[in-house]
This record gives C-alpha cells, sequence and structure tokens, in this order.
C-alpha cells in the first residue's frame, strides 16, 4: 500500500514540476521543445521498441502537454477578454463623461387628452 502512495506522490511532484515549468513564462518554450524533442527522440524512459508500453509514456507526455498548453492558451484568452471589456467600460464611461448637457436645448410640449 505504502509503495502505491509512494508512486502517485512521484508521478504528482513529477506533475507539479512540469505544471510550474510551463507557467514561469521564462522557461516556457524550452518546456515546449524540449518535450516535443522527448515524444520524437528514440532515447526515453520505455523505448517505442517495445510496442505498447514504448507508446504509453510518449501518450502520457502528449497529453500532459497538450493538457497544460491549451490550460495556459484558455487563461491568456480569458485574460484578454477581462483586459478588452475593461478597455471598453473605460472608452465608455469617457465618451459619456465628455457630453455637456449645458448647451443642449429643450423643448417643451404640452399635451392635451382627447376621449
Amino acid at each position: 500500500m505504502k509503495k502505491k502512495q509512494n508512486n502517485n506522490s512521484i508521478s504528482s511532484a513529477l506533475h507539479n514540476l512540469y505544471h510550474k515549468a510551463l507557467k514561469h513564462t521564462k522557461y516556457r518554450w524550452v518546456v515546449i521543445l524540449g518535450t516535443l524533442v522527448y515524444l520524437v527522440s528514440p532515447l526515453d524512459i520505455s523505448p517505442d521498441v517495445f510496442p505498447i508500453i514504448g507508446w504509453i509514456d510518449d501518450g502520457l507526455i502528449a497529453s500532459l502537454l497538450i493538457a497544460e498548453v491549451s490550460q495556459i492558451v484558455t487563461e491568456e484568452l480569458k485574460r484578454k477578454s477581462r483586459f478588452k471589456r475593461t478597455d471598453n467600460t473605460a472608452q465608455t464611461t469617457q465618451v459619456e463623461t465628455v457630453i455637456n448637457t449645458e448647451d443642449i436645448k429643450t423643448i417643451n410640449v404640452e399635451a392635451v387628452a382627447v376621449s
């Protein structure tokens, strides 16, 4: 039972390390490029020469890369969307404050009800 917890903690520690490395903008492209080189390279944890076992580790690494990159792209799109909404609100407010109501002429209309 302890071995299973140890394996889970190792895999979660590696996942957290990978996640933090991708979040750091300075190293993001290095990590992505390194992951792609690992996927293409014949030298890895379990070589692709072994039919199923060799493909599993590549599939796990590829799915981890895709999941993390898609999360980063989603967060970036949300951030840009929020920025645009804030920017548009500021422009609208600015336009509303520019209008001077003192120069506007008012017209009084008397209405009569007809029955």
